[in-house]
């Protein structure tokens, strides 16, 4: 008897090991599976798909992997990246003419001043040739550098128009950088693809303003995608103990970090009483208590039919997926998918139409419709 039940133990851990590491079944009645695709990674910040079915993956510590045909490959000539804390090479973002021009974009914590200040929020480009970056150019460069390893933001997207857009953190130095368009921090910002300026830019003809932001007022946004159907676009960003925000972003609004907020500090005291302000933009959704959300994903695909439409943004405290239904521009209805597998750190459709999410110490997993979804 003694020996059936060790059996039994032994068998109900080893199914437990082989789901955990392969395979994720849905237990929630929304009809899908998670796959592993790519093992053995530890953050994988950013990831894209080339038009060869290969995935480039940018890992937090510095290193940038093409995963092809089963096999990972670093890639050579990455530039250095001040690794510490929440600094490192971080977004990867594909140029929407990518197939004519090669161009990759990416974001991390650098010092291109080779000075001993700290580092900050690093947007560069370059084209992969025989796994190695080649050509590369400095598209921005936010300054100051700083010692503060945190709020670097980091995310990169496109517009249906071809700008550029990227959020940059405020660089734990709230009270200064957010409302300040003098300065770097706390801002989205938007570029021409070779990192001229716009003119039409909303702070073009600001005296001594920085004029590639977009909008300002941002904590740490650390989620950003287009909507295809409006055009617009779409960033989620950290509030503190509480506030984390979805906002649609518009060309020289104010989205009032930390004038406002619906967050408190880590230490339970108040930042503000407000919650809003006159001239300030208020968010499409907050979460009280905050759920550290990173990566978003509209669902364009048809292949998941009861999500066509609605958000998938990552939560890294509480270790899920959170599917977010839309109703006319409203969050109307949240679900949880992949619970528990660990923090997820970026969320991407892919041109195969399946969803893909990045789980820190694990790698990255495909979620794959169930006949109840279909």
């Amino acid at each position: 008897m003694k020996k059936f039940t060790a059996l039994l133990i032994l068998l109900s851990f080893s199914l437990t090991q082989c789901q955990k590491k392969n395979e994720f079944i849905s237990q929630d009645n929304l009809g899908y599976k998670a796959e592993t695709v790519v093992d053995g990674l530890d953050i994988a910040w950013g990831m894209e798909f080339l038009p060869d079915g290969s995935i480039l993956i940018a890992e937090q510590e510095g290193k940038m992997i093409l995963f092809k045909d089963g096999k990972k490959t670093q890639v050579k000539n990455v530039p250095e990246v001040m690794y510490e804390n929440q600094g490192g090479l971080l977004d990867l973002k594909l140029h929407p003419d990518y197939v004519n021009n090669g161009w990759i974009y990416f974001s991390f914590s650098g010092n291109v001043e080779n000075d001993d200040k700290g580092s900050n929020t690093t947007i560069m480009r370059a084209r992969l040739k025989d796994n190695e970056l080649v050509d590369k150019e400095l598209i921005y460069k936010a300054t100051p550098n700083t010692k503060k390893g945190h709020h670097f933001g980091s995310r990169i997207e496109f517009d249906k128009d071809g700008y550029l857009f990227f959020s940059v953190g405020d660089r734990g130095n709230r009270d200064v950088n957010p409302q300040d368009i003098n300065r770097d921090g706390g801002k989205i910002y938007r570029l021409h693809d070779d990192g001229s300026i716009p003119s039409d830019n909303p702070f073009v003809q600001t005296t001594g303003a920085k004029a590639a932001i977009y909008s300002y007022g941002h904590r740490n946004p650390q989620g950003m995608d287009m909507n295809r159907e409006t055009g617009e676009i779409w960033v989620h960003e950290h509030g503190p103990q509480g506030g984390d925000e979805i906002n649609i972003i518009k060309a020289g609004k104010n989205y009032g970090w930390p004038l406002i907020t619906y967050g408190i500090n880590y230490d339970g005291s108040e930042i503000t009483k407000d919650t809003d302000l006159p001239g300030m933009e208020q968010p499409l959704h907050f979460w009280v208590p905050s759920i550290a959300p990173s990566g978003m994903a509209f669902i364009n695909s048809d292949r998941y039919p009861g999500w066509k439409g609605n958000l998938l943004v990552g939560s890294l405290k509480f270790q899920y997926l959170d599917l977010v239904f839309l109703e006319n521009g409203k969050v109307v209805k949240e679900e949880k998918l992949i619970e528990g597998m660990g923090r997820v750190r970026t969320v991407k459709e892919a041109p195969d139409g399946y969803i893909y999410v990045s789980i820190e110490q694990l790698g990255i997993v495909k979620l794959v419709p169930t006949a109840s979804q279909k």
